[in-house]
């Protein structure tokens, strides 16, 4: 009895070291450039260099697209305030949910799914997806509050030198699969990141 419970202890903690979250760094909220130069500078890309994206600058990039810059609210609108939007990111090391309260990447699957987040094959290698998925129970209008939040990532990148190109030829299925989505979640919009070819 006594090694069956060791076993699963065991077992337990070995389950709990393997989910690899990240705590992000305090993202930086000052900085970067005019808005009306990043309007400028805003524009879609579809080359992206396979260099890695550091956790500050991934900090910085989530804080801006969907943080919360004030008690309750985001840095993007949300109709209705609902909220419904939750940010997945998709690295080599694995794929991740975004907890903008914590700051923190909760791991939902420790493998490479960077094939699972689009048909094209830049996608595959590019270091950074950002998948937005509807929490259909919260209602809402997650079609536009994705586009308020994609638009603040093209902001970020044009003020950051960084590239991106949002996406909507996924498969559905693929996407479900790589996040470990729910029945109630559903797969709006993709977009992808990372530094100039």
């Amino acid at each position: 009895m006594k090694t069956l419970i060791l076993i699963l202890g065991i077992m337990i903690v070995s389950q709990t070291i393997s989910a690899q979250d990240i705590t992000l760094p305090k993202p930086k909220k000052t900085g970067g450039i005019p808005l009306m130069e990043a309007l400028s500078k805003r524009s879609s890309h579809r080359e992206f260099s396979k260099e890695e994206i550091d956790n500050q600058t991934l900090s910085n990039l989530l804080w801006a697209a969907w943080g919360y810059n004030r008690e309750g609210m985001r840095t993007a609108p949300s109709a209705n305030n609902k909220q419904c939007i939750d940010l997945y990111v998709v690295k080599k090391s694995g794929a991740y949910r975004y907890d903008a309260l914590n700051n923190k990447l909760i791991q939902v699957n420790s493998e490479d799914v960077r094939k699972n987040a689009g048909k094209q094959e830049f996608v595959w290698e590019a270091p950074l997806n950002f998948i937005y998925v509807a929490d259909k129970e919260k209602g809402g209008w997650p079609q536009t509050d994705c586009g308020f939040i994609a638009q603040n990532v093209y902001l970020f990148c044009a003020s950051e030198n960084l590239v991106t190109v949002v996406r909507g030829f996924f498969d559905v299925d693929d996407v479900k699969k790589a996040l470990k989505l729910k029945d109630n979640q559903e797969t709006i919009l993709t977009q992808t990141i990372g530094k100039r070819k």
